[in-house]
C-alpha cells in the first residue's frame, strides 16, 4: 500500500475523532461557559446537542445551576458591648447567570465568604451580647439581604444564610450558665413556694368546709331538737288541756245529775262541808269560811258534844 494513501487514512481517522470530540451534551441543570478565540462566545443550556469548532472554541466553565450550599469557617466578630465571638455561617445560593458568574468575578465563593465576613462584623457590631443570642432571624435576614444585592453583578442569588454556631468566650458562657443555673433555682424555689402555698389554701379550705359542716350540722340538730321540744310541749299542752276538759266535762255531768236530783239544803250543806274538809286539807295558813257555813260548823259543834256527854 502507498504511503501516501496510509497518512491520508491516519489524517481522516484523526479528523473524525475530533469531530466526534467536539459533539458535547449538556446535562440537566448545568451549562457550559463557551470562548472563541479566547473570549467569550455563548453558553450552551442543559438538555442538547452542542458542536464547538476544533482549535477554535473552548468550554471555559462547566456550571451547576442547582442550589449550592457553603460552610464558611467560623470568624470572629466583636459585639457593641466589646465581647469577642466566633460565629460561622452557612450561604445557601444559586447560579443565575453563567457568563456573570464566569466572568464578573475571580473565584466568586471566596468572595461571597469575605463579604459575609464583612457584613456580618458590621452587623454584630451594632448589637450587644444578649441581643446578638436572641436575633438570629434578624441577622440571617440583615446578612441575606446585603449578599444577595452585592452578588447580582455575579450572577449569584442567595437564598438563604443561616448562623450556624455562636460561641462566645469561655468566661462569658461560664456566667451565662451561672445565671442559667440560678434562673432554674429560682423558678424552682416559686414553684415549690406556689405549691406550698396551694397545699396550705387547700387545707385551710378543707378545715373551712369541715367548720362549715360542722356548724350546719349543729344548727340542723339544735333545730330538731327545739322542733322536738315543741312537739313535746304541744303534746302536754294537749294533753293538759283535754285533761282539764275531761275535769270541766265531768264537773259539769255532776252538776247536771246533782241539778236533775234537785237535792235538799241539808244535802248541799253536807257537800259544804265535805268541800270544806278539803280546803282545810291543804297547805293554807288562814281560812276564810261563808257566813252560811258558820252555823252549820256550830251545828256539828253541839252534835259532837251531845254524842261524847252520851258515851260517859
Amino acid at each position: 500500500m502507498d504511503t501516501t494513501v496510509i497518512i491520508w487514512i491516519i489524517l481522516a481517522i484523526i479528523l473524525i475523532g475530533v469531530a466526534i470530540s467536539c459533539f458535547r451534551i449538556v446535562p440537566q441543570a448545568s451549562a457550559f461557559v463557551v470562548e472563541r478565540l479566547g473570549a467569550y462566545y455563548t453558553t450552551w443550556g442543559s438538555g442538547s446537542i452542542k458542536f464547538k469548532a476544533p482549535f477554535v472554541d473552548r468550554i471555559a466553565k462547566v456550571i451547576s445551576l442547582k442550589e449550592q450550599v457553603v460552610d464558611f469557617p467560623p470568624q470572629p466578630v466583636i459585639t457593641k458591648d466589646n465581647v469577642t465571638m466566633q460565629i460561622d455561617t452557612i450561604v445557601f445560593f444559586q447560579v443565575t447567570d453563567p457568563k456573570l458568574y464566569t466572568y464578573g468575578v475571580e473565584r466568586p465563593i471566596q468572595a461571597i465568604e469575605n463579604l459575609t465576613a464583612t457584613t456580618l462584623r458590621n452587623i454584630i457590631g451594632d448589637l450587644e451580647l444578649d441581643h446578638t443570642l436572641t436575633s438570629r432571624d434578624v441577622i440571617n435576614t440583615k446578612i441575606r439581604t446585603i449578599l444577595d444585592e452585592a452578588s447580582d453583578p455575579w450572577g449569584i442569588k442567595v437564598n438563604r444564610v443561616e448562623l450556624k454556631n455562636i460561641v462566645p468566650p469561655r468566661e462569658i458562657q461560664d456566667a451565662m450558665e451561672k445565671q442559667m443555673k440560678a434562673e432554674r433555682e429560682r423558678r424552682q424555689s416559686v414553684l415549690r413556694a406556689e405549691g406550698e402555698k396551694a397545699s396550705q389554701v387547700l387545707v385551710s379550705e378543707g378545715q373551712k368546709q369541715a367548720q362549715i359542716l360542722q356548724a350546719e350540722a349543729a344548727k340542723e340538730a339544735a333545730i330538731l331538737h327545739a322542733e322536738g321540744v315543741k312537739q313535746s310541749k304541744i303534746i302536754e299542752a294537749e294533753g293538759e288541756a283535754a285533761s282539764i276538759l275531761k275535769v270541766q266535762q265531768a264537773l259539769a255531768d255532776s252538776l247536771k245529775l246533782l241539778n236533775e236530783a234537785a237535792p235538799s239544803d241539808k244535802v248541799i250543806a253536807l257537800k259544804s262541808l265535805d268541800a270544806l274538809a278539803k280546803v282545810a286539807d291543804g297547805q293554807a295558813t288562814k281560812i276564810i269560811i261563808p257566813s252560811e257555813l258558820q252555823s252549820l260548823a256550830s251545828l256539828a259543834v253541839s252534835v259532837k258534844e251531845l254524842v261524847t256527854g252520851d258515851q260517859q
